[in-house]
């Protein structure tokens, strides 16, 4: 079996365009969040989101091809773009049919799917774009990546709501892992903030309505209310350890250990117990060959919803026992806001950089205690200390449970 190892990252995202960027708001608690400017809010009780401005798809894909892309394919394809340039991967060198693409997205092009809805019931049928269909389906991220950079190998979308990326890097460890791929070009990519979207979430009570950026997105803070909606895409080049090694590339960490659950309980909620999330985080230690007390930082699903929280909190708790209280525990929504099927990825790259700079990031926002989460959730301020080993929870609607852990190379 080989060694996993991630050598490029990418992102793209409401707090950074580029991994400097990011990395450094995420490490500062500096949030992207600011009134929705993309659609007119004045009926909708969520006014908030984590938008991404200025980003221009044509200073990363051709102008007419981007047309014909939704937005979320158009983040993964730039968040692509700098992955394999940080990773410097030269794929001519490689099997085309040993390097795959897997891109989780939990909704996919719902942008282009309410344009083109708005022509039909303008009763303009003829105006229907022949492009609705592949613009909107989820799978059409992993396409395009795969044909602009000629990968031959397995290429599909993982679609478990917020869970998604999480599941995506957990497939393409084990393909490569059992040596069934040599590389893959792995995430997520989503662009939810949407009337349809966001009204949809508002209306099932899962976003904040709160109208202070500053008090929205506040992981494990007793007044959280909902999530932000984010959006964005996050980017990672995974590749075999001998092979990264053979050519001198830069190793953030290795991909070790992956656990994969399902609830079974609601479609919306997660289990009050905790099991299913417990499970996954103690599978991917196992998985690892590793001890529980090897873990140092745990980044949480957190999305400042009441009951994830408290359910995640209890979730640690059971597969941690006395030590949960020693590990940190922090969830980066609290600057990014929710990314959903992005979510698991852009996590995973927090987690890779925490091990490279040794710092743990903080949950922003923070202010009023709960005694329901009462972990050390690294509230504000970051930490300075060595991390060896980190985990990346992702929880979906429909009880989806994904845990990545990464390590040290």
């Amino acid at each position: 079996m080989s060694r996993v190892v991630i050598t490029g990252i990418g992102v793209i995202t409401p707090v950074g365009k580029d991994i400097k960027t990011f990395w450094k708001n995420i490490v500062n608690g500096k949030h992207g969040f600011s009134k929705i400017e993309s659609f007119d809010t004045e009926r909708f009780k969520a006014k908030l989101a984590g938008e991404i401005k200025d980003f221009h798809p044509e200073d990363y894909i051709d102008k007419k091809e981007a047309k014909r892309m939704d937005r979320f394919c158009q983040f993964a394809i730039a968040a692509t773009q700098e992955a394999v340039a940080d990773s410097g991967i030269d794929f001519s060198f490689y099997d085309p049919y040993r390097v795959g693409c897997i891109i989780g997205s939990g909704i996919g092009g719902i942008k282009t799917f309410e344009t083109e809805c708005d022509k039909y019931f303008a009763k303009d049928s003829v105006r229907i774009s022949a492009f609705m269909i592949p613009s909107m389906i989820s799978n059409m991220a992993s396409g395009m990546i795969s044909m602009r950079y000629q990968l031959k190998g397995s290429s599909f979308a993982v679609t478990s709501a917020c869970a998604s990326s999480t599941h995506a890097i957990g497939e393409a460890y084990r393909a490569i892992k059992h040596g069934y791929m040599d590389a893959v070009v792995v995430g997520g990519a989503e662009a939810v903030i949407t009337p349809l979207a966001v009204g949809g979430f508002q209306n099932m009570q899962a976003l904040s309505t709160s109208e202070d950026p500053d008090r929205c997105s506040m992981p494990f803070d007793k007044e959280r209310n909902g999530f932000i909606m984010g959006e964005g895409a996050g980017i990672l080049i995974m590749e075999t350890y001998e092979n990264a090694v053979k050519r001198g590339a830069e190793i953030y960490a290795e991909v070790a250990g992956y656990g994969s659950t399902s609830d079974a309980y609601h479609i919306t909620s997660p289990d009050p117990e905790g099991e299913g999330a417990a499970a996954a985080m103690r599978m991917a230690v196992q998985d690892a060959g590793l001890n529980l007390s090897d873990v140092d930082y745990i980044n949480a699903h957190g999305t400042s919803t009441p009951l994830n929280d408290k359910f995640e909190t209890a979730a640690i708790k059971k597969v941690f026992g006395d030590y949960a209280y020693q590990l940190n525990v922090s969830s980066t929504k609290g600057v990014t806001g929710h990314l959903l099927g992005a979510a698991g990825a852009v996590e995973g790259i927090a987690c890779c950089l925490a091990i490279r700079d040794s710092v743990i990031p903080p949950t922003a926002n923070y202010k009023a205690s709960d005694p329901e989460c009462d972990l050390n959730i690294v509230p504000n301020t970051a930490i300075q200390k060595e991390v060896n080993v980190a985990i990346s929870n992702s929880l979906g609607f429909g009880g989806h449970n994904a845990t990545v852990l990464f390590k040290r190379v």
